[in-house]
Parts: structure tokens; sequence; C-alpha cells
């Protein structure tokens, strides 16, 4: 049944978001996660999404509409909100009475929405037998992602228990994604799921390029690019090992 492996990458992300709360500060290795998870899904994205997508609507269609789904991204992260404010906060608040003030209505907004495109691609890439490595992808991805909010929206609502709740809350609109994609199938049509996973698989692109940009920034290459790469490096031989 779908909704149970949704469910356990649902309890994934919560159980980062309860890891993020109860450290005050970012680990190394909590630092070393959000490449690792960003180049997991650049790897999803090119050699797992892509190819399949190839299969039904051709090389040039479906890179048409990865792009699409980097581009809607890219526009909403530069012109509207952070798509993934989890992974790089732009305001330093290291001074405030409340560190990153005002910062969680939106955050945990923009986790809910990013969440339900989560649970979508899920039931998508189900819906077309992209498998069990597309799910462990995503998993790996909502750890560091469910860390990272929990680090952010602790600091910036003061509670550990009111930081627990609103997280979670927002993880799980995977299940919400997940439902919508479901009930919606039927009348999309075989080309509309392959179109709209194309479209997440571009969204993957982004947030996987996000992820690792952020930390290149913060750390330097090394610090970035070896876990980035070392994620994407596992997508890829799942690939060539799974058929």
């Amino acid at each position: 049944m779908l909704s149970i492996p949704i469910a356990g990458v649902t309890a994934v992300a919560i159980i980062g978001v309860l890891t993020g709360v109860l450290v005050t500060t970012w680990t190394a290795l909590s630092r070393r996660l959000v490449p690792f998870g960003g180049g997991i899904l650049l790897g999803i994205a090119i050699f797992w999404v892509l190819p399949e997508m190839t299969a039904y609507l051709t090389w040039p269609l479906a890179t048409a509409w990865l792009a699409a789904g980097f581009g809607i991204l890219w526009a909403v992260d530069r012109f509207v909100y952070p798509v993934c404010p989890a992974c790089s906060p732009a305001h330093d608040h290291q001074h405030c009475e409340t560190r990153l003030h005002g910062f969680a209505p939106p955050l945990l907004l923009a986790a809910a929405l990013h969440s339900t495109l989560d649970g979508w691609s899920l039931a998508a890439a189900n819906d077309v037998h992209l498998g069990l490595p597309f799910l462990a992808g995503v998993a790996v991805h909502k750890f560091p992602e469910g860390l990272a909010l929990g680090v952010i929206a602790r600091a910036a609502l003061g509670s550990r228990m009111l930081a627990f709740g609103w997280c979670s809350a927002a993880q799980m609109t995977t299940l919400l994604g997940g439902a919508l994609e479901s009930w919606l199938a039927p009348y999309l049509g075989p080309g509309g799921l392959h179109s709209l996973l194309a479209l997440a698989g571009g969204s993957f692109l982004y947030l996987g390029g996000h992820a690792v940009h952020g930390e290149l920034r913060r750390s330097g290459a090394t610090p970035a690019l070896v876990p980035a790469l070392t994620g994407v490096a596992g997508s890829s031989v799942l690939r060539l090992l799974i058929r």
C-alpha cells in the first residue's frame, strides 16, 4: 500500500526534526548531511527520473519538462520566497533576543509546500514504477531537511515543543501530497503523470543544487562537494545495479 512507504518517509523527516530541535547548533555531521542529501536529489533527477521519462516522453520533451520544473522553482525562490529556507537562511539573527525572530511562519509554510511536492513525487514515481531506490533516495534527503528545519524553527520560536509540533505538522503534508496525486492520477492519464514527475525531477535538480551551493558558500569546495558527489555516486550506482 502506497501510504505506508510515504508514511515511512514522513517519519524519517520527523526524526530529523526531533534531532534538530534537540541540538542548539549545527554539528559537523549535520552540515555534511545537507550537501549529501542534495547530491542524492541530483542523482535521482539525472539517473532515475530523466531516463525513465525519456522512455515515454522522448529526450527533448523530458528535458524540457525537467528544465521547466527547475525554472519554476528558481523563479519562486528568486522572486517570491525561498523554496527551501531550511537549507540556507539569508539573514544573520545571532544578536537578536530570539534568533531568527519572525522566520517561523514563512519557513513552515515553505516547508509544508515542499513536503507536499515530495509526497506527490513519491506517489507519481510509484505510478510509473520507479520503485524502491527512488523512495530510499527521497528518504535520505528528508532527514537532513527535517534536521535543518528543526534547528531553524527552534531558533525562531524559542521553544522545543512548539518547534517540534509545527515542524512535524509541516512534514506531515508529505502524506497530503501523496493523497492528492492518488486522487488526481485517474484524471491525468499516463502522459500527465510522466510530465508532472518530470517537473518534479526538475525541482529535485534545483533543490539539490541549492543545498550544495549553500554549503559551498559557507564551508568551501571540499566540505560541500565531497558529500554531494558521494550522494550523486550512490544514486548512479543504484541505477546501474537495478534495472
